[in-house]
Formats: C-alpha cells, sequence, structure tokens
C-alpha cells in the first residue's frame, strides 16, 4: 500500500492465492464485520470504480476523519453537528481550491501535451 506500491500476497482460508498492490483489492478479500469499516471498504471500491486510482488514500482519508469525529464525540459534541461541520470544512475547501485553479484552454492536442509536461 501507498506510494511504493509493493506486491502483497493473501491467502485465502481455501489456499488461494492472490498476490496485489491494490488497496481495494485488498480490502475487498477481507472477511469485514464491522458495518463502519465496510462503509470505507465500499467507499474504497468506489474511488477505484469512478478513478482507478487512490484507494488507500480515500481509505488513510475517512480514519482521519473518523478519529478526529471520535475526538470530538468524547468532548461532547452531537454527531449531527460533527458531520455538519465536515460539511461546511468540504465546502470551503472547494471553494478555496476554485480560487488558487487555473483555468486551462484544452481545444489543441499541444496544450495537454504542454500540460502532460
Amino acid at each position: 500500500l501507498g506510494p511504493r506500491g509493493m506486491d502483497k500476497m493473501m491467502v485465502s482460508p481455501d489456499n488461494e492465492v492472490t498476490v496485489t498492490n491494490d488497496g481495494a483489492t485488498i480490502l475487498d478479500s477481507m472477511d469485514i464485520g464491522n458495518p463502519i469499516a465496510q462503509l470505507i471498504v465500499d467507499l474504497s471500491k468506489s474511488q477505484d470504480d469512478e478513478i482507478g486510482d487512490g484507494t488507500t488514500g480515500v481509505v488513510v482519508m475517512a480514519g482521519a476523519l473518523l478519529e478526529q469525529a471520535e475526538t470530538l464525540l468524547d468532548k461532547g459534541i452531537h454527531g449531527t453537528r460533527i458531520a455538519e461541520g465536515f460539511e461546511k470544512a468540504c465546502e470551503l475547501a472547494c471553494e478555496h481550491l476554485l480560487s488558487i485553479s487555473d483555468r486551462i484552454d484544452v481545444k489543441g492536442r499541444e496544450s495537454l501535451r504542454q500540460t502532460a509536461r
């Protein structure tokens, strides 16, 4: 997992061997009983289906958000308020990204080549 992407070998209970460096494949092969953990596996699958990469990153990000939410819950903040705060933070982050982004004209292949360099 992560930027080095080394292969992992997994052996199932029926001795089926899988070699992969894909976080979504690894998570998919695990027997997950916890409903929150299953949501994170589903999040990873969704990332893989939509983008094809970044599965480990979304799991790490979700874990960090859950860790922060747990801290806030321990302080007595209601879960609904925490979710509203996360939504507001997402809105602010998206607004900031739009404010610092540059528009690129992609009418021709040359501009795409320059961007790829």
